[in-house]
Order: structure tokens, then sequence, then C-alpha cells
């Protein structure tokens, strides 16, 4: 496919002597009288160079060189300039454009600089795409995490993603499950099927079988016609049967023969109907202690629980905080339109010294909240809604060990951020180079990083 270049130029003789000589190299030039002409054309579709001259009327080249910036940051802009203006050039690399050229333009000078230019754009592009896939690396649908033993948890949940067996998952209150279902399910062979989420602690027991496996008109007062239950909804697909705990004695028999069978027999029916249904269940109580006080059936257990994937609390990986903060002010940022990009120590301090009873759920709602009262581009002590008091705190090594894992975090962070470009990540952090090559070997942070 042939490059496009956008040639913006008030001397139309000048204009359409370049556009020809890109036509016969096997660009596709486009031609714009003036800034003003050429910024609509990059409103409506994406070009690869734009030569654009300094002064025009309308719009002069500076001005239309400021909305590229906005508009497509990443393409690359070849300012043409009389020799008696090279001020102007000079003053327009400074602010962003990637080259100039004198007029009169030579032609080999012109054709050796657009080439050049789609060369960086690409590399650049490719730069880009990378760090995206490095940043990535950290997160499995939704589910973000660099913690060794999250990790052999994704691994799992890969495994899990290919087979439809049953699954229970463990975890306190906040600490993921649904997110961890959604995984196995979107990730693999039943990502185009139906994916059912089912709270069993929130329907009355009266209705929990009817719920499930659906009633015939007339079953009982009320089931004024037929009702396909949640697990012939979600045939060929996931069940996730959430608080399982909860579930009242005569559905856990029942639910027992329908995972025995892969048969559902509706409320008030005596017609088994034929389900394929893979069934995640999740608790944040202890079914084994549930079983030993008979308030969970033994063999009902032993069905879920053919792989068991036990979720630690966020206290238990605290290493994780740096980087699901990042996540959620990226996440929030975006939704609110809103320009936070960072969080100061203090904040981050309080942060981690917060127990987290309710887990990476109540850190989340924390991060909202903060972005929401955010004044700067960086969440502030202020803004976050608890205080801690570092003089009564016991855990002090723990604490100053977190402080560091998070500073390692925030570099690795923005280094992936710009690229690994050094100068860029030592402005950004407001540190100098020779400072941030130092703290990069105070935090054993690799030279490249994968």
């Amino acid at each position: 496919m042939s490059k496009v270049v956008l040639i913006v130029d008030d001397e139309k003789i000048l204009r359409e002597s370049m556009a020809s000589l890109l036509e016969d190299e096997g660009y596709e030039p486009i031609q714009a009288e003036n800034g003003r002409v050429a910024h609509e054309i990059l409103l409506e579709r994406s070009v690869d160079v734009v030569l654009s001259d300094v002064r025009m009327p309308e719009m002069d080249g500076m001005s239309l060189l400021a909305h590229i910036k906005q508009l497509a940051p990443q393409t690359p802009v070849i300012m043409m300039t009389a020799y008696g203006t090279v001020e102007d050039a000079v003053s327009a690399i400074h602010i962003g454009a990637w080259d100039y050229l004198l007029k009169p333009v030579q032609f080999d000078d012109l054709l050796l600089k657009i080439k050049r230019a789609i060369e960086f754009s690409e590399v650049s592009r490719d730069r880009e795409i990378m760090a995206k896939q490095l940043a990535a690396g950290s997160t499995f649908h939704n589910l973000v995490s660099e913690s060794p033993n999250m990790i052999k948890l994704f691994e799992v949940v890969q495994k899990l993603s290919t087979v439809k067996s049953n699954v229970l998952i463990v975890g306190a209150s906040g600490t993921g499950k649904e997110l961890f279902a959604k995984a196995i399910h979107f990730n693999g062979i039943t990502h185009n099927k139906p994916f059912i989420p089912v709270n069993c602690g929130a329907i009355p027991d009266g209705l929990i079988e009817s719920e499930l496996f659906g009633h015939c008109k007339g079953a009982f007062t009320g089931a004024i016609r037929d009702r396909v239950g949640f697990f012939e909804s979600a045939n060929g697909g996931t069940v996730f049967l959430d608080e399982i705990s909860s579930l009242p004695k005569n559905a856990q028999s029942s639910l027992l023969r329908v995972l025995e069978e892969r048969m559902v027999v509706p409320v008030g029916d005596t017609r088994a109907r034929p389900i394929d249904v893979r069934v995640i269940a999740a608790s944040n109580q202890d079914l084994n202690k549930l079983v030993e006080e008979g308030e969970f059936r033994e063999d009902l257990l032993y069905r879920l629980d053919v792989v068991k994937l036990q979720l630690p609390t966020l206290s238990a990986r605290k290493a994780d905080i740096p980087i699901l903060v990042h996540h959620f002010i990226d996440l929030y940022s975006r939704q609110m339109n809103k320009q936070v990009s960072g969080i100061t120590n203090g904040a981050i301090r309080a942060l981690l010294s917060h127990p987290w009873r309710g887990n990476i759920r109540e850190l989340e709602n924390v991060i909202e909240r903060a972005i929401i009262f955010a004044e700067g581009r960086e969440i502030c002590l202020r803004d976050i809604p608890f205080t801690v008091d570092y003089a009564d705190d016991d855990s002090g090594e723990d604490l100053r060990e977190s402080i560091r894992q998070f500073e390692r975090q925030h570099i690795i962070y923005s280094l992936r951020r710009h690229h690994h470009d050094k100068a860029e990540t030592a402005k950004q952090l407001g540190i100098g180079v020779s400072s941030l090559y130092r703290k990069c070997e105070e935090l054993d942070i690799p030279k490249t990083i994968d």
C-alpha cells in the first residue's frame, strides 16, 4: 500500500510539482493550499507524512503543527521554509517537527527526508506496540499482577480455558473470584457461549431450584408460564455459582444430580433435559469445614472441586499494589476524562500501610474516589479517604520494603510508558538521568525489561 504524503503549501506550482514527483516515486500525494484545509483533511483521514510550508494564509505551518501534535502525535512533520526564515523551522523542530527543508526544495533531499521520516514513524509505532505488549504482560483478561503466586494461577487459568472441567474458586470477598471465572470462560473454548453468573446468596431458598433449573407453568403459586432456568440458558457455556456455601441442602442434592447426569428437570416437570454446562463455583468460606459441620454435602464438594483456585488476599500480594494502582488510575482517568496519571509518595505510603480487608474491590473503590477528588495530575494524600499513624505502625520493615517495591514498579512502569527512553523517563519522574541510573541499580531494575 502506498504511503500517503500530505503536501501543504500556498504556492500551487511548487505543490503540484512535488505531488507529481512523489506520485512517480510510488507515494500517494494529497494537496492542501493552507493549514486550515490540511487540518480538515487530517480530521477525516490519517497520513504517513506531512510536508508543510511555514508561512501560509488562514492557518500557518506552526499552527498546523500544533494541531497535528494533538490529532496524530506519531505523524512526522517536515517543515519547508525560505532561507531567511530558518529560525521558524528551528522553532518548529523544538515543538515537535521531525525535520525541515530549505526552499527552493531539492527533490533528492525531499525524497530522502520523506523516506527517513516514514522509517522513523514505523520504528516508533513498533516500539509503541512492543511497549503495550510489555505492559500487557502483567495482565490477563482484566486480571492484573506481577507476583509469582498470581502468575501461576494465570497459567492454571490458561489450561482450564481449553477444557470444560468444573472449577472451585476460593478466596476472601473482593479478591476477584468472578474475574477469574470470566477469564476461564472468555479466554478459551467457551468464549462465544453464554456466561451466566448466579449469586446463590441473593436468591430466596424457595426459589433457588426454579431459578437454577427452571419451572413449568402451574408448578407453584405465581408460576404463570414456563420458565427456562440458568443452567439451560447457559447451555454450551458456563454457570458461575457465587457464594455456593449458601446453597440450601435440597438445592445441593438437585445440583449434585445435575452434575452427575448432565440433565436438568424443571420444577413441576418429569422430563429430563440434557445440558452441556461447565460449573465454576466460588466461596469465601471453608467448604471442608462446612462439610464437617454437616452444612455442605461432601459428594457435591468432590464434584465441584475438580480443580481448585485459591486466591490470595491483597495483603498477601502487596507487591501488586503499585501495578493495580496504575491500572485503576488509567481505567478511571479515561472513564472520567481526567488528566490524572500518577500518585504521590505520601498517598502510596498510605495505600501500602492500609490493611485492605475489602481486598482489590476496596482498592478499586478508593482509587475511583481519589480520581473524582484529585485536583492535579497526581493523586495526593488528601484524596485518600483514610490516614495512617506511622508512629504506631509496628510493621516498619514491611512498609519500607513495600515502598521500595512501589518505587521499583513505578520506575519500571514509567520506562515502559516512555519506550525505555531514560531521558524522557527521568523528566517525567522529576529526577536527573544520573539519578535514574542510580535508582535502577539500587532497585535491581534490569537494563532490559521483559
